[in-house]
């Protein structure tokens, strides 16, 4: 094979032997919790109910931990920071209240980044009725973004774990309760990431950002079962709050606007190894409305690509450059096709190659969304991922962008 013919394979090979890899690891995750749900049935107690129906896991475990006390404090502290959330927080609030986990296993702290609008009479009002504990945090002046939100709702929480959504999320009534049966499996997890699906009308658009999305979450969950962690996404997951402090919470990156979620995912890895785990629970999947027009959405992604020149995880690094490069790759083989018509077949080839990969990838864990017709996109996403990655990318390491009506440098 000529030097030529190589060339236009190397990256598409390659990138295919990840997906294979990363496929790997994402079947790890529904082997781990098949068994380890089976395991837990086996070993738990009857609930004493006439049916002779088991103890739910989740409320075996609050169980526990509640036992003999009048007032145990809550198993989980939800943190949600909020800036000018009034029109999406009462879908967020109601879903709250449909939890299935009892309300004395959890609280929920908002914390108001100096919202304009009626976020902080909204929350005040729902907390008077609410109920579970429901609790208004106030920024300081001076204290803005989403990490000093959520640093200040930590403040006054009360349990030994925090899970963090968005003000803008959806959640199933199921949500809190596999977060609590995840760790009565895996009682030595110190950081869980769970899995985030968009929604919006289905729209050629909307079903092209979710398919991207959704290659995400799989990239995040797979590594994360590799114990090679990538991604996680902030509307969606936990961390103990002990292991929270161990590694000095956000310090290392709290000049930075974004990064709450993977700064601290990949700290909590060095300091804990084998302790950050992925939520591969569909009733765990939180939804979230995609960006409505393409300038939101490219400024969604300058946003997360801001922070990855500040990546210090190898993984995230290697991931990264793989992408970018195979995807790259890609476009520039169909001007090489131009150029030398006789390597059209190996263009064609490292096409199917990427394609194929992808396809093998995404297709459980788009089974596992509930998205099997986003498959067909794979083909009109990959003719539009070079440009918009490399965008993205150098829009992300200039710095600089709009986030909820402020600009961020």
């Amino acid at each position: 094979m000529m030097w030529a013919e190589m060339a236009l394979l190397a990256l598409p090979l390659l990138y295919a032997a990840l997906m294979l890899w990363l496929r790997g690891g994402w079947e790890q995750n529904w082997k781990r919790q098949k068994a380890e749900s089976t395991n837990v049935a086996a070993a738990s107690p009857a609930a004493g109910r006439g049916n002779g129906e088991a103890l739910a896991p989740s409320e075996a475990l609050f169980s526990v931990a509640a036992d003999g006390l009048t007032d145990p404090a809550p198993l989980f502290s939800v943190l949600i920071a909020a800036r000018n959330e009034a029109a999406t927080l009462p879908q967020l609030l109601q879903d709250l209240a449909a939890q299935t986990l009892p309300v004395a296993a959890f609280e929920v702290l908002i914390a108001d980044d100096h919202s304009t609008d009626a976020t902080a009479a909204l929350v005040t009002a729902a907390a008077a009725e609410s109920k579970f504990r429901l609790r208004l945090v106030s920024l300081a002046e001076g204290q803005t973004g989403k990490k000093a939100a959520l640093q200040a709702a930590l403040q006054t929480a009360r349990a030994p774990w925090l899970v963090c959504t968005d003000a803008d999320c959806r959640l199933g009534p199921h949500w809190l309760a596999a977060y609590a049966a995840v760790l009565q499996r895996q009682p030595q997890a110190n950081f869980i990431s769970g899995p985030v699906l968009l929604t919006g009308p289905a729209t050629f658009f909307n079903d092209l950002m979710g398919l991207e999305f959704a290659g995400l979450v799989g990239v995040g969950g797979a590594c994360l079962a590799r114990q090679q962690p990538t991604m996680c996404n902030g509307a969606n997951l936990a961390y103990r709050r002990a292991a929270f402090e161990a590694v000095g919470g956000f310090a290392d990156n709290a000049h930075l606007a974004s990064g709450d979620d993977e700064f601290l995912l990949h700290n909590i890895h060095r300091a804990f190894p084998g302790t950050a785990l992925f939520l591969a629970d569909a009733a765990a999947v939180v939804r979230t409305a995609a960006p409505p027009t393409l300038r939101a959405l490219l400024r969604q992604r300058v946003r997360w690509a801001s922070k990855w020149r500040y990546y210090q995880s190898p993984a995230s690094r290697r991931l990264a450059v793989l992408v970018l490069g195979a995807n790259v790759a890609l476009a520039a083989g169909v001007g090489v096709g131009l150029a030398w018509p006789a390597l059209w077949p190996w263009v064609l080839a490292a096409w199917g190659l990427k394609l194929g990969a992808d396809a093998w990838f995404l297709a459980p864990v788009l089974r596992f969304l509930g998205r099997q017709k986003w498959l067909w996109l794979l083909l009109p996403l990959q003719v539009l991922y070079a440009p918009y990655a490399l965008a993205v990318g150098v829009a992300g390491l200039r710095g600089g962008y709009q986030w909820k009506g402020r600009a961020v440098r």
